[in-house]
């Protein structure tokens, strides 16, 4: 009784902090102690989510104890701070178990995280056939990650036969519910082959429509259509955005690419004039990019 007195105590507090997760404070009030619980359970995931989202610590600390209560969404996101190590000791098998109790509920994120858990040996060894359970169980609920990590195990053939076919399909559904990552492999899909007639111009409006989802690899893609249409100050635009969001890898694939334009003949006017037909944008960005990587370099051997 004391410690869920001391809980009220904290969810009062977070809430009177907290502006994202509003509760009537005569409601809030009247609450018997042991309904603490009970009111979260009422609440949709993102207001529970966001109540989580403070002082890393702090949350852990009580996200524990109503895990431990039965709250599904507790579960999950204690879960999730194991996973990560945030604000507690990480522990891949302890999330791992967490997981798999907010999913023996139903909860659909959760059953997708014990997919990705076995998917990627967190917490036990990697096992692709029951990550791919996992998954599918998710997916044919609509959850859109699993449909996309689904798809991932169909065209790498693991834990399920290879389906390029079956592969498509994941992605495309969940790219019709908008989720970035998968719009860029439907059109990553649609530019080879994969699971379906190959079409440029399908794939470039999946590039596209991941791009302005943002997702960088979506806007690396659709930088390349564009610079393949010769689109100069687009591409430039959309490379530097991939590179804002992106890993080293894509900056260094960026100057790369940026680098081939140049040796196939993408020259900039002799006057300096700005416009798609001109690769000026495209020489300044790869420039500022060498400059920034020069500077990163420096500092690194600073250290």
């Amino acid at each position: 009784m004391m410690l869920m007195r001391m809980i009220r105590v904290k969810f009062e507090a977070s809430i009177a902090c907290n502006p994202q997760v509003p509760v009537a404070k005569q409601g809030l009030m009247t609450l018997e102690i042991t309904s603490v619980t009970a009111l979260l359970a009422q609440w949709s995931a993102p207001r529970v989510r966001a109540l989580f989202a403070q002082v890393p610590r702090q949350a852990a600390q009580w996200a524990s104890v109503l895990a431990r209560e039965g709250l599904p969404e507790a579960q999950l996101c204690y879960g999730r701070m194991l996973l990560a190590g945030t604000g507690v000791s990480k522990d891949e098998a302890a999330a791992l178990g967490w997981f798999r109790r907010a999913a023996r509920s139903g909860h659909l994120d959760a059953i997708n995280m014990v997919g990705r858990c076995l998917d990627n040996g967190w917490g036990a060894a990697e096992d692709p056939v029951a990550a791919a359970e996992h998954y599918l169980r998710a997916a044919t609920a609509g959850h859109a990650w699993a449909q996309y990590n689904l798809g991932h195990l169909y065209l790498d053939g693991r834990g399920v036969p290879r389906e390029v076919n079956q592969a498509y399909t994941s992605y495309r559904r969940a790219a019709d519910q908008r989720h970035e990552r998968a719009m860029n492999l439907v059109g990553r899909c649609c530019e080879e082959g994969w699971g379906t007639a190959r079409d440029p111009a399908a794939a470039a409006m999946w590039y596209q429509r991941s791009a302005e989802a943002g997702y960088f690899r979506g806007q690396y893609n659709w930088a390349s259509v564009l610079l393949a249409q010769r689109r100069f100050d687009a591409a430039a635009v959309w490379f530097e955005r991939a590179v804002e969001g992106g890993t080293h890898a894509v900056r260094m694939a960026v100057i790369a690419t940026i680098e081939r334009a140049v040796a196939g003949g993408a020259e900039p006017r002799v006057d300096g004039a700005s416009g798609d037909g001109c690769a000026a944008a495209l020489y300044r960005l790869a420039d500022r990019l060498r400059a920034q990587q020069r500077a990163a370099h420096r500092d690194m051997t600073r250290c």
